[in-house]
């Protein structure tokens, strides 16, 4: 097994900018799944009928203010 020095001694504004830029890369994607999610759960309601997605209280037209309802608040 190799050992590798990970301590590259960067100067600290070019180690903030790198920290930057890879917190930033993984919010997108954390925006990226959570948006996948949802949109697997829109599509999965659009697939019931109306009579059973009035069984689970949902209109059609308020599929999507049913999935975005945590962050809408309504």
């Amino acid at each position: 097994m190799a050992l590798h020095d990970t301590d590259l001694s960067l100067p600290p504004r070019l180690r903030q900018r790198i920290d930057q830029f890879f917190a930033g890369l993984g919010q997108g994607f954390n925006a990226y799944i959570e948006r996948r999610s949802r949109m697997d759960e829109i599509e999965a309601l659009n697939a019931l009928s109306d009579e059973e997605l009035l069984k689970r209280g949902i209109r059609r037209d308020d599929i999507p203010r049913y999935v975005f309802r945590d962050i809408t608040g309504v």
